[in-house]
């Protein structure tokens, strides 16, 4: 007796069908699954085998192989006990549908036969549609999730017994049916709001050209001057997310098993990692390589607070995702690459202590100690942030001022008007969307100055002592101003902005 079922596995964020045949024979009992499984996969014949007899049905003592094809690729996840005990079944006859290959199943068993969610929902619901099958079974849970991508039936299922009714046509489970549409416009709300901020309008006019450019940013201030509050609020400055954005950021987010109730990331993710966080966490990795920090974080922001705190070699692996945009990882059996597409923020005290800006507080830390602390954070990382800014601490009267700053929204408008001058400008080029990803070779076509500017960039170079890649930052940072500005040219006041936001490598330079 032989019974065929599909389901679905991940290689990174690509979907691929599974096989899973179950071939049942003799009278002594045994039970083998093949084709590269891990242990949650090896350890559902205990809760398949339960869940069978739970839900009301014999398991005869027989010899069962489950094998899960293609047998080269490993196989892991509790969510092929829905699909192997539907195989089972199948084999036993017990369940008749001669469409059965037209469904994909996924669906981790409890022991008394009730399904619970699994991870990588809307990848799978993507392959199942790619490959044109009629649609996916899976726990109800998880249905919303997968039901975002439209044109396949996602049916929901509580229990291993309504899904064997299902198949057998003998209890009708309509297709659970979402409007993507509908659903990310009532999504897109955030919880907070830039204009909770008092004070420190320079810090959110330098927030406002990081978010129109695409620029990381580094935050520098004294504990209490408000980075953390202002950094919680920077997404809600970036331009909304398109529904493509979305699909591909809730693809991760699937994998990882964070997608919340309302089964879509509308809004830009805001990923905020404590600094004891190891690289293999931060980037991805693993015995079975998962997405880090810096892919939840995709087409959003990865916060890092407290930078130096970090440990040197996490700061260090950053360096490559910051370049290339997305992260490889390498394994003996396996190489995976995943998006990471975000904005890195980050924030720091200006010394150890935190009070050497601060004229309300007296610093305790000697001038090594500050050098010391300084050197935690490597040049070439701090090359690759194009905004260094000052947070000082807030005054009273700020604090006070019953007058609300600036709202989210309004400063969005004049970001999305920046970023949709560079969209139309990078029209000819797929793989860059802002002025932050332009090339060595772009800068010099696109930020062209005039000789005034000119003379302007090559002092602060000579007297700040600034690389070659912080001078192709400053070209950057002055673009994005100018576009903010609704200016074609990069005029000298647009440049002398974008050097005021090399604050550390001034810092540097004088110590």
């Amino acid at each position: 007796m032989l019974a065929r079922v599909l389901s679905s596995s991940l290689v990174g964020i690509d979907p691929y069908l599974v096989e899973v045949e179950v071939n049942i024979e003799g009278q002594a009992f045994r039970y083998n699954t093949v084709g590269l499984p891990e242990l949650a996969v090896r350890e559902s014949k205990e809760r398949v085998i339960a869940a069978i007899k739970n839900s009301g049905f014999k398991f005869p003592p027989k010899a069962y192989t489950i094998n899960l094809a293609p047998a080269d690729i490993k196989k892991e996840g509790s969510s092929f006990d829905l699909p192997i005990a539907i195989g089972i079944l199948a084999a036993l006859g017990m369940i008749i549908h001669e469409d059965l290959d037209d469904y994909v199943l996924m669906g981790e068993l409890s022991l008394d036969g009730t399904l619970r969610p699994v991870k990588g929902a809307l990848p799978s619901a993507v392959g199942v549609q790619q490959n044109k099958l009629k649609g996916l079974i899976l726990p109800a849970e998880n249905a919303r999730e997968a039901a975002v991508t439209g044109d396949i039936d996602v049916i929901p299922v509580t229990t291993l017994l309504d899904a064997i009714l299902f198949l057998n046509g003998e209890k009708h489970i309509p297709p659970l049916e979402v409007d993507a549409n509908l659903l990310f416009s009532e999504s897109q709300r955030y919880q907070v709001d830039l204009a909770d901020v008092r004070g420190q309008a320079h810090v959110k006019r330098a927030l406002e050209v990081a978010a129109a450019g695409g620029h990381n940013v580094l935050m520098i201030g004294p504990p209490g001057s408000g980075k953390t509050m202002l950094a919680k609020r920077f997404p809600t400055i970036l331009p909304q997310m398109t529904l493509e954005e979305a699909l591909e950021t809730t693809k991760i987010h699937s994998i990882a098993g964070m997608v919340k109730a309302e089964g879509l990331v509308a809004i830009r993710p805001f990923r905020s990692p404590h600094h004891t966080i190891s690289d293999a966490a931060l980037v991805g990795g693993g015995r079975i390589p998962r997405p880090g920090e810096v892919s939840l974080a995709h087409h959003g922001v990865l916060f890092l607070d407290e930078l130096p705190e970090f440990q040197k070699n996490v700061l260090e692996v950053l360096r490559q995702p910051l370049e290339n945009t997305e992260v490889t990882i390498s394994r003996a059996s396996m190489s995976l690459t995943y998006p990471a597409n975000f904005i890195l923020l980050s924030a720091m005290n200006p010394c150890p202590c935190g009070y050497s800006s601060d004229p309300r507080h007296d610093c305790t830390c000697s001038n090594v100690n500050i050098q010391k602390y300084m050197a935690k954070i490597s040049g070439p990382l701090l090359d690759r942030i194009d905004l260094h800014i000052e947070v000082p601490a807030i005054p009273f009267d700020e604090l006070a001022a019953k007058q609300d700053g600036e709202t989210s929204a309004l400063v969005r408008e004049r970001v999305q008007s920046a970023r949709d001058l560079q969209i139309n400008r990078f029209r000819r080029d797929s793989e860059i969307h802002s002025n932050a990803d332009m090339p060595p070779k772009m800068i010099r076509t696109i930020c062209q100055i005039d000789s005034e500017s000119a003379g302007l960039l090559k002092a602060a170079i000579t007297n700040l002592g600034l690389s070659a890649r912080a001078y192709d930052r400053i070209l950057k940072v002055s673009r994005t101003i100018a576009d903010l500005g609704g200016s074609d040219h990069i005029l000298a006041e647009h440049l002398s902005e974008a050097i005021q936001y090399r604050t550390l490598d001034r810092q540097l330079w004088m110590n």
